[in-house]
């Protein structure tokens, strides 16, 4: 784990901004995740003004080169560059990246590297800029929240019964429960998957390129299976973040209502 003061100098080290926020009249701190350190807080000094040469890269969703000194909390960002190769995504798209850039936002602390969880999100990124719209974005994320929770320490064995370890009945239904973990459904409950999903989806993150193929497990569930993984896995994310609702998810949910009134 990289700890404050362990590091001075870090050139051309792979990242992305997940937010920034002003610090001053003419400078802003950068939150960016990055694969060898992890979540990083980066004061770009200037940044606000129209000559800086960070304004126009200092973007979300955009694979970047970060270098920056110091050993305090708050590193003093000397360089970013455009790592290229991807437009921003769009649309309800872009929303899906703010929602992920939140996610890791709340639920990573700083200073602690998760390289296998940066290359999940820089796929997901490229996923969302592709335009391939929800038939690839929707499994894209639940690989990403799967992937997300795993690293993060939250997520049960999705194999066994949690509080028995007995093996799941492929037949059966399960329900991933926040303070549970997952546990079987009655006949007449409308929840859950069924033990075959989850056993797939445990032998997909268990790859050696686990966002690739949880996607294609999400992918390859029916519809309401599909339904039933997002609600399970977002309820477990919300319960972990501390927030009844997540700003960008209330966004999306704001937007979707707004698309359903009636025309005047």
């Amino acid at each position: 784990m990289a700890r404050a003061g362990a590091v001075k100098r870090v050139t051309h080290e792979p990242g992305y901004v997940l937010h920034h926020y002003d610090w001053s009249e003419s400078s802003v701190i950068v939150e960016a995740f990055t694969r060898q350190y992890g979540r990083v807080a980066l004061v770009a000094k200037g940044a606000k003004r129209p000559s800086s040469n960070f304004r126009p890269v200092l973007l979300p969703l955009q694979p970047l080169r970060l270098s920056w000194t110091g050993d305090a909390e708050i590193r003093t960002l000397k360089g970013a560059e455009w790592g290229g190769g991807l437009v921003m995504p769009t649309g309800e798209a872009l929303l899906s990246g703010y929602y992920a850039n939140e996610l890791l936002l709340r639920l990573l602390a700083r200073e602690d590297p998760f390289p296998r969880l940066f290359d999940a999100y820089a796929a997901l990124v490229q996923v969302l800029a592709s335009g391939a719209g929800e038939a690839a974005a929707g499994p894209a994320l639940r690989a990403f929240e799967l992937l997300l929770l795993r690293e993060s320490g939250h997520l049960p064995a999705l194999d066994v019964e949690t509080t028995t370890l007995a093996a799941l009945d492929p037949d059966q239904r399960y329900q991933l429960l926040a303070e549970v973990g997952l546990r079987g459904v009655e006949a007449d409950e409308p929840a859950g998957l069924a033990g075959s999903a989850w056993c797939a989806l445990a032998a997909a993150l268990a790859q050696e390129a686990p966002f690739g193929a949880t996607l294609e497990a999400a992918a390859r569930l029916p519809a309401p299976q599909r339904a039933q993984l997002q609600r399970q896995s977002r309820a477990l994310l919300h319960y972990h973040c501390g927030a009844g609702m997540l700003r960008t998810r209330q966004l999306m949910l704001d937007l979707q209502r707004l698309r359903a009134r009636p025309s005047p």
